[in-house]
């Protein structure tokens, strides 16, 4: 389908639009942070962005990140496969739990685990005697962190994988390939652009996450305070200049993750292209 080429009104109309919302809500927010951080001159921007207690949010974060990535990594490979290589009863029911935490709202995910893993479930009694402590603890956030980022990176595979087909694996298989030969020189290089770009978007994800981390740290400051965390316990103690240099972090990490993002669609579209 041609895209239709209007230099009408209509046509100036939209741009203007589109130009003005991403002025209003994203282009002013992202000056005021900026202008805010460094309210006290780049002094006291380095010097909030280096509290130790700053410093020990961002390793957390990172620490949860990282374990969100690799476990949804893993997990949406194995899922994306499943489903669309194999054909089982309940196919459509686990494609449907995969979709799951989009449409829990984090608080409630938090909660959820406050009643699994909290003194009042079930599992506590074990989970004590084996001298684990998940709620109020990094554990927790851990695991906060891999539930609302569960479908990121299973979700960019899946569609990759059914338009793939199975019929070069089968090809690969009757040669005489084995199982881990076929996924690593057969369906690898076919859904490598996938894979990176749901792990981009499952990190951007993780980073930022807030509610459900928020119900299962107990908010103990340098212990289980994530950035987001932080810079709203920040806010809250009225110190606006620390709180917005910390958002400025998380601002720069979005910036990167986007370039890595465009990056990413850019060399997948033009190697997709070369195949063609």
């Amino acid at each position: 389908m041609e895209i239709r080429k209007n230099s009408g009104t209509l046509k100036w109309i939209l741009i203007g639009l589109s130009f003005f919302f991403l002025a209003v809500f994203l282009l002013l927010p992202l000056i005021y942070i900026v202008t805010t951080s460094l309210r006290d001159g780049i002094t006291g921007y380095i010097h909030s962005v280096t509290d130790p207690y700053a410093i020990k949010a961002a390793l957390l974060t990172i620490q949860a990140t990282l374990w969100a990535v690799v476990v949804n990594a893993l997990f949406g490979l194995a899922a994306a496969w499943c489903l669309t290589k194999y054909a089982f009863r309940g196919k459509k029911v686990l494609s449907t739990f995969i979709d799951l935490p989009v449409t829990v709202s984090p608080i409630i995910a938090g909660l959820i685990y406050v009643l699994t893993f909290g003194r009042q479930g079930e599992l506590y009694p074990v989970i004590e005697q084996l001298g684990i402590q998940i709620i109020f603890a990094v554990p927790g956030i851990v695991l906060a962190t891999i539930f609302v980022t569960f479908p990121f990176i299973s979700r960019e595979l899946i569609p990759v994988l059914t338009a793939q087909g199975t019929d070069e694996e089968e090809a690969a298989a009757l040669m005489g390939a084995g199982t881990f030969s076929i996924f690593r020189k057969v369906t690898l290089p076919h859904i490598k652009w996938a894979l990176l770009y749901g792990v981009v978007l499952c990190t951007a994800r993780a980073m930022g996450e807030f509610g459900a981390v928020s119900v299962l740290s107990g908010h103990l400051r340098g212990k289980t305070n994530t950035l987001p965390l932080y810079i709203e316990l920040l806010y809250q103690g009225y110190d606006f200049t620390g709180a917005f240099a910390a958002s400025s972090v998380l601002v720069v990490l979005a910036v990167i993750i986007l370039i890595l993002r465009i990056v990413l669609e850019h060399r997948g579209k033009k190697e997709l292209d070369i195949l063609k």
